[in-house]
């Protein structure tokens, strides 16, 4: 006979029952491991052992012969398991303490005594691959037997540690579930369960809940049967458009082109689109009756409606008085003429340089004033001053002389360039100085001048 049994932390293992009486549920009993004996109870046994070693993971996944129960435990034998039980909580916090004394990113989930304490089985969750190899050293060392480290998942956390769900039940995985799968996201958008805040339809593990995959095949085979949201489909009112499905009443909600909305049965739409007679279905509560929604939307007739403007219609343009556009003639490169350049007869022309002026050359001739503007910048001088400025050959010395050539042969600067006044102080004029800011009083008069 074939037995299920139960260790800490909801592990299960099936093994062979050598004796005539059938043991009862959540009978205390020594089994056979390996390097050893350990504790347990009955979980399972007759026609619901083989049954669940056929559906579980933990009875197909080895083919080798089972072992066997030894015997029922004794009184002695269940409080000493009790011992052991109390003392992993110590032996978890002192595993605790050399992980984080040697650094390692891991988490200690649960520890486990063997009944005989031959092994020491310590579960613990990570990341990414650990070294631990330092750590079990220590650990046998400090405990005086053999460890084994198990890296388990999330939901197999869960599973081992236990608890309530929000549902206010045992986790699913802890109780009857006989394989932990992965709920992958489409199956919460096949429910229509939004996605944009994963705690709602997260466990205690933080993975989505197990409970998402006991009704996906449903909802696939359901929606099967309805259109796809969001098509256009022409029913008896025209083109309508699929806005939301009720697959557990059985009803479409459809959008008319001028904006409104209808609610139709699935049985009634599949008739307007085969274009059959309507013919509305009697209601089960009320042998023979109607109902009034159903009944309003068959007698009611559909006013005639214009396409749907997400889809026109495509209009064929006329082609009477159109030019047909000529048909190209492919040609390949062999047969395409090469165009040659004309040969040049002389040397290549350049292009004539711009001669730009040297500095040496001197600049253009400053435009003449206006003879109004020249009177008011220059004082009047007498006769005399002028008679006491020319020089012994008959040349102008004053400010205003000739064409701007001082008596020392320097070209007088023009006024308003970059550096201030003139070359002299005896060739500036008036306003010139720049000083003064224009102001005669505190002009230096030139050589020869009044005083």
């Amino acid at each position: 006979m074939i037995i299920e049994i139960s260790f800490k932390g909801n592990r299960r293992e099936f093994f062979e029952w050598p004796f005539e009486d059938t043991p009862t549920a959540k009978t205390a009993v020594v089994v056979e491991v390996e390097r050893g004996e350990d504790f347990g109870y009955v979980h399972a046994t007759g026609e619901l052992a083989l049954k669940r070693k056929a559906g579980t993971t933990h009875g197909k996944a080895s083919s080798n012969p089972l072992r066997k129960a030894i015997r029922a435990a004794s009184g002695d034998e269940v409080a000493k398991a009790k011992l052991l039980r109390e003392d992993e909580v110590n032996v978890r916090t002192r595993a605790i303490e050399k992980v984080r004394a040697l650094g390692l990113d891991l988490k200690i989930s649960d520890t486990e005594w063997q009944w005989d304490k031959k092994r020491l089985a310590i579960y613990f969750t990570a990341e990414q691959r650990v070294d631990f190899r330092q750590l079990v050293r220590q650990l046998e060392g400090l405990f005086g037997t053999r460890v084994h480290m198990w890296h388990i998942g999330a939901r197999d956390e869960a599973k081992r540690v236990d608890g309530v769900g929000r549902c206010g039940r045992q986790f699913c995985s802890a109780n009857w579930l006989p394989e932990l799968n992965p709920v992958k996201s489409s199956v919460a958008k096949d429910q229509h369960l939004s996605t944009l805040n994963p705690a709602q339809i997260s466990g205690a593990c933080g993975r989505l809940m197990c409970c998402l995959r006991y009704e996906h095949e449903f909802y696939v085979q359901q929606r099967k049967r309805f259109p796809k949201e969001g098509k256009i489909i022409t029913t008896a009112a025209g083109e309508e458009k699929v806005i939301s499905l009720d697959i557990f009443r059985e009803t479409v909600t459809l959008r008319l082109p001028v904006g409104e909305s209808r609610v139709v049965p699935l049985v009634q739409l599949r008739q307007e689109m085969r274009g059959e007679p309507v013919t509305v279905p009697e209601s089960p509560d009320d042998a023979g009756a109607l109902d009034r929604a159903d009944e309003e939307m068959a007698t009611v007739a559909m006013p005639a409606s214009k396409p749907f403007p997400l889809r026109p219609p495509q209009q064929e343009r006329p082609q009477e008085g159109r030019l047909q556009p000529r048909a190209r003639q492919q040609r390949s490169p062999q047969d395409r003429p090469r165009q040659e350049k004309p040969p040049q007869d002389g040397p290549r022309k350049q292009r004539p340089q711009r001669q730009r002026p040297s500095p040496q050359q001197p600049r253009a001739a400053r435009p003449a004033q206006d003879p109004t503007q020249a009177q008011a910048q220059t004082p009047v001088q007498d006769a005399g001053s002028q008679q006491a400025a020319q020089s012994a050959d008959g040349q102008p010395q004053g400010p205003n002389a000739g064409d701007g050539e001082s008596g020392n042969g320097r070209r007088r600067r023009r006024r308003g360039r970059r550096g201030g006044g003139g070359g002299g102080g005896e060739n500036r004029g008036p306003n010139d100085n720049p000083s003064s800011g224009g102001n005669p009083a505190n002009h230096t008069p030139p050589a020869g001048g009044p005083a």
